[in-house]
Order: C-alpha cells, then sequence, then structure tokens
C-alpha cells in the first residue's frame, strides 16, 4: 500500500475514532485501526464489537491496500506533523512508514485480515433529522444516563420514535436512578416518512457521546435509523453503526411528580453560582447541600465536620410555606448546565419528596432528581 493524503484530512480521521477505539488489553487488535486505501480515499474504521465508525476521506492512492495499526500512535504523530502532504506505506511485514517534511516514522501494524468486519447495515429507511435538535436531545439527556451502573441498562438512552399531534417526535430518556431527564422535539414536517409509526431503542451512553462529537464538528445534515439490533447514524460518508442495549427500560413516568405545589422561580446563573460555591466544602462522596426554601430566597447550606461550613442566600420567587431538603450539588448542576433558560423553575411537595426542575417556556423537556437526607 502506497497513498498521499493531507495532514488535516487524516488528522479529521484519526480524530473522530479515538473516543471509539478500545482501550482495554483484552483484544489488542481492537486498540488499531483498519486502513485501506482503494480508488481515490482512504477507509478507516474503528470499532470495539459494540460501536463502529468508519469514513471515507480523500486521497491519492498509488497502490492500494490495507493495513492495521495503533489507533493511539498514529493520531500523536499526525497531530505532531506540520501542515502539508503526508505520505504512507505498508510493506510486507505490515509496518507503517509515515513521511512528511523531514520526518519519518515506522508504526508496526497488524494484518487487515484480523479485524473484525463492519457490520451488515440494516437497509430500514432512514430520516433526516436536524442536527441541533439531534444535538439537543442528547446534551440534555446524557448527563442522567449511568456510568458503569450496577443496572446495566440504565448505562443507555431510552430513545422512542412516535406521533405527536399527527406529528413524528422524537423522546429522549437518561436516568441513573438517583436523577432523570425526559426531552420530546417533533420532527420537521417530512421528516422521518417510511418510518414505522413508533419504535423504541436503548442506545449505549458511549454511541450517544459518539454521535454528539460528530453532531458538533459542522453543520452537514444527518440521518439516523433505528432496527430491531443496531443504530445506525449517518453524515455524508461518514457511518456509525451501534449495538443497541437489550433488556427492559424501567418505567421512568411513575418517578415524575404529578403533586409538586410548590414552585420557585430563580435564575439559573445565580442557582449555579451558589451551588458551585457551597458545595466547595461538601463531602466530596455525596456533594450534599441542603436548601431551605422561604418566602423570597433560597438558602443553601452545607456542614462537613473535616472541612468547615458554607452557606449562600440566594433571591427567588416563592410566596408559600418553606420547607427544608437536601440534594446532590453536582445533580443539580448537571441539570442546570442543560437548560438554555435565564430562569429556572424548581417543583417541591416535601423534604422528602422529588425536585421537578423544568425551564420555563419548553414543557417538553423537564428532569428530576432525588432528595437525600443531609
Amino acid at each position: 500500500m502506497r497513498l498521499k493524503i493531507s495532514r488535516g484530512e487524516l488528522l479529521t480521521g484519526f480524530q473522530r475514532v479515538q473516543g471509539v477505539v478500545e482501550k482495554r488489553n483484552t483484544m489488542p487488535i481492537l486498540s488499531n485501526i483498519l486502513f485501506e486505501a482503494k480508488g481515490d480515499q482512504v477507509v478507516l474504521f474503528a470499532t470495539d464489537l459494540e460501536i463502529g465508525i468508519r469514513g471515507s476521506y480523500k486521497a491519492e492512492v498509488l497502490q492500494p491496500g490495507g493495513v492495521t495499526v495503533s489507533a493511539r500512535k498514529m493520531y500523536e504523530i499526525i497531530r505532531e506533523l506540520p501542515e502539508g502532504p503526508v505520505t504512507i506505506t505498508s510493506g510486507d511485514n505490515h509496518a507503517v512508514g509515515i513521511e512528511a517534511g523531514k520526518s519519518e516514522f515506522k508504526v508496526l501494524g497488524l494484518p487487515p485480515q484480523e479485524f473484525p468486519a463492519m457490520p451488515a447495515v440494516d437497509s430500514d429507511p432512514r430520516m433526516p433529522v436536524d442536527r441541533k435538535t439531534l444535538s439537543d436531545l442528547i446534551r440534555k439527556t446524557i448527563f442522567a444516563a449511568g456510568d458503569n451502573n450496577a443496572r446495566y441498562i440504565l448505562n443507555g438512552i431510552l430513545v422512542t420514535l412516535f406521533m405527536k399531534d399527527k406529528k413524528r417526535a422524537l423522546r429522549f430518556v437518561g436516568t441513573d436512578g438517583h436523577r432523570l431527564a425526559v426531552i420530546e422535539r417533533e420532527l420537521p414536517d417530512g421528516k422521518g416518512k417510511g418510518v414505522a409509526q413508533e419504535q423504541t431503542a436503548i442506545v449505549p451512553k458511549k454511541a450517544a457521546l459518539e454521535i454528539k462529537k460528530l453532531l458538533d464538528e459542522n453543520e452537514e445534515p444527518p440521518e439516523i435509523g433505528l432496527s430491531k439490533n443496531q443504530m445506525i447514524f449517518q453524515r455524508g460518508s461518514l457511518l456509525l453503526l451501534a449495538r443497541l442495549m437489550e433488556g427492559s427500560y424501567p418505567n421512568y413516568q411513575q418517578v415524575i411528580p404529578k403533586e409538586n405545589d410548590k414552585r420557585v422561580m430563580v435564575k439559573k446563573t445565580e442557582l449555579e453560582g451558589a451551588l458551585r460555591r457551597v458545595s466547595i466544602l461538601s463531602r466530596e462522596k455525596t456533594s450534599a447541600i441542603k436548601l431551605a426554601l422561604e418566602p423570597g430566597a433560597i438558602t443553601l447550606s452545607t456542614s462537613n465536620p473535616d472541612m468547615g461550613e458554607a452557606k449562600e442566600t440566594i433571591e427567588a420567587k416563592f410566596e408559600k410555606e418553606g420547607l427544608t431538603t437536601g440534594f446532590n450539588a453536582r445533580y443539580l448542576l448537571d441539570i442546570l448546565s442543560g437548560l438554555d433558560s435565564e430562569e429556572v423553575l424548581l417543583e417541591f411537595k416535601d423534604a422528602l419528596s422529588p425536585c421537578l426542575v423544568r425551564q420555563p417556556g419548553d414543557p417538553d423537556y423537564l428532569c428530576v432528581v432525588m432528595p437525600m437526607r443531609v
């Protein structure tokens, strides 16, 4: 194999696969990337057996061929190269030569035959989705999904394509058992034609994060598809396949409080700032803080026998009988990071009930955070 390619094209390709490449050494080949040169392009493919990402990049192919090479080492090398053309070659022993300017590298590779094959792409219809809408759906729910949660299914996001007021809509749900985020967005007219009336899938959190990165790269419109076993994300020649999680997602509707009649309106930036400052002295494991509601104000406080105490009062629009409750400050901060409004609406029932967090003017987005004893 021998080819010439611009450093920028190559860097883009290797940047995209870094989050997918398997970091653990259970199968050394999975820390590599499949590098194939044919026609007038290079195809890069990486997988961890749960997620696969494939992209094509324009190149001058002098001799077609393929090899697998360390994704991390190649990325580190390309990142440090000067702008300009890069010549890449591979020999009979699968070593990869890299030349750019006055720099020369030789990286040991593995036979391409040992690399897992790209899964077959289901032919189910795909639908165009507004890039910003899909990015927001992920951003506003992914923080609530679990990280290595003991309940495996909570490490994913529940995605539902359904009919709403005779229009197609997408609903994303994330929860780790301590907090919950639910958002719905209608698809523009005509989007999703040919797709079954309602489809539900549980997408791994890692896959959602990788899709979010790709969405934020540029404004090229994407397409998504849901089948029985996989989610397909496509944008131009870039394709990401994610194996769907198997299992039953919990009935999240039953934890959304219906009778929270104590409503507090507060400025988002003031609440964020107070949470960050007060939580500095909270216990590291729990980030526990107290919220004391009183007419016209919220007082945040924490007490840590190993560190000290902190307290701050901020203005709030609240007129009912007060209450004192406790929450994980980090959970509240995660929720606030997903809100785009200047104010935030907090709804309480009593000290031991979940808090409902809303963005004023957006009835289709809500978050729930469970209380804790402080």
